[in-house]
């Protein structure tokens, strides 16, 4: 892991260090390797879970419709990836990586924002992508409990435009103050001939921290525990290769009005990722939060399991939460199948906590009106996740 931190030209590294000594300029100018010793659990995007999905049936689609295959997107050979790289790094899998740390663990994340930026280029709306991309990472590493830290950035293009990257970097800046953490660093690359002109690529990158005895971590999930169900902004990021797809066989374009809202469907599809974090701590705060899972590729299919013991599945209640327009509209352009909606997208819900009965109502009826929660259905003895 390399990591460069510079601050003396806008064309190279980027350092943010509002909470360091602002004399300790060995801080500033620096680039190190760093080899861990081990890591006790760890991490990868793609969901290594294999689970059965039970479909009620009701509101399927055609059959012959668009698939996340069918979009370039390969959600198989990206588990199989993962399983083998589980025999290389055992602990592979979960939604962030633990490090321990005295009384505590680090928790680390990293994720990029996928192609929701091919939209990002086509609607000119670069403010808010930083948003998605800090969320991507602070949201999988707050399942575990930890509080996030400080965050750094990677932004690639082919030749800086300055006033560009300026939005770019302002977004990610509000993601980290929406997750109360810090913009340690960040490396700008500029790679000539790399890149289409006008496009970049990001990545980023989060660390927090969690006391070892605080950990939520699943293992004590029972059937009869409830879901509970956190409200996604839109399609957040996660799933734009098939959106892309279904976009270029409709009749709209993203400057179109999205049916039935008073909104177009670009400004719908790049709605910033929500940003879980105070939320969810807040939640936490309160005791009785077994397990959590960020819905993100795999949809519920595929990451709700992630957090679940051996012989344990979900039961989801269909109609406990209202799908936002912008899915009913890609399954009905792509004529899109049940079963791949809910394992592309996040289908409204972006975070499922498993907590107690009797926690649930308090969790439910809280908030004092700050926040939505939804009652999505219940654990249950066998694997995978159904649906009734």
């Amino acid at each position: 892991m390399r990591i460069s931190i510079a601050t003396n030209t806008e064309l190279s590294s980027r350092f943010f260090a509002s909470k360091l000594n602002p004399t300790n300029n060995v801080l500033l100018n620096c680039a190190y390797e760093c080899k861990l010793p081990f890591l006790s659990m760890a991490s990868r995007r793609v969901s290594v879970n294999r689970c059965v999905l039970s479909m009620s049936g009701s509101g399927s689609s055609t059959s012959g419709g668009l698939t996340y295959k069918d979009s370039g997107v390969d959600i198989d050979a990206g588990s199989e990836l993962v399983r083998r790289i589980a025999k290389m790094a055992p602990g592979i899998g979960g939604f962030g990586g633990l490090f321990p740390l005295g009384d505590s663990y680090l928790v680390a994340g990293t994720d990029g924002v996928g192609t929701k930026l091919k939209l990002a280029f086509e609607t000119g709306i670069h403010d808010t992508i930083g948003i998605d991309l800090v969320a991507m990472s602070v949201n999988d590493i707050v399942t575990s409990g930890a509080k996030p830290l400080f965050f750094l950035d990677y932004f690639a293009t082919s030749h800086l435009e300055v006033d560009l990257a300026e939005k770019v970097i302002k977004g990610i800046v509000d993601g980290c103050q929406q997750s109360d953490c810090v913009l340690l660093g960040g490396e700008t690359a500029e790679m000539p001939d790399f890149y289409a002109a006008g496009e970049y690529d990001l990545s980023g990158f989060a660390v927090g921290i969690v006391k070892k005895d605080s950990v939520i971590d699943g293992k004590n999930i029972v059937p009869g525990d409830v879901l509970i169900g956190l409200p996604s902004s839109g399609v957040h990021s996660n799933g734009f290769s098939l959106v892309r797809r279904v976009l270029a066989q409709s009749d709209l374009s993203l400057k179109d009005q999205l049916p039935s809202e008073n909104t177009t469907l670009g400004e719908a599809l790049m709605a910033p990722t929500v940003i879980y974090v105070k939320q969810v701590l807040d939640i936490i705060s309160e005791g009785g939060v077994k397990g959590i899972a960020h819905i993100t590729g795999g949809g519920f299919t595929d990451n709700i399991p992630r957090v679940f013991p051996k012989g344990l599945g979900a039961v989801i209640y269909e109609d406990s939460w209202k799908v936002p327009a912008v899915f009913k509209w890609i399954q009905q352009a792509g004529r899109i199948e049940d079963s791949e909606m809910r394992r592309t997208f996040n289908m409204g819900i972006g975070m499922v906590l498993v907590v107690s009965k009797e926690t649930s109502h308090t969790i439910l009826e809280g908030g004092c009106g700050t926040y939505e929660a939804y009652h999505i259905g219940e654990v249950v003895n066998g694997e995978g996740v159904s649906y009734s």
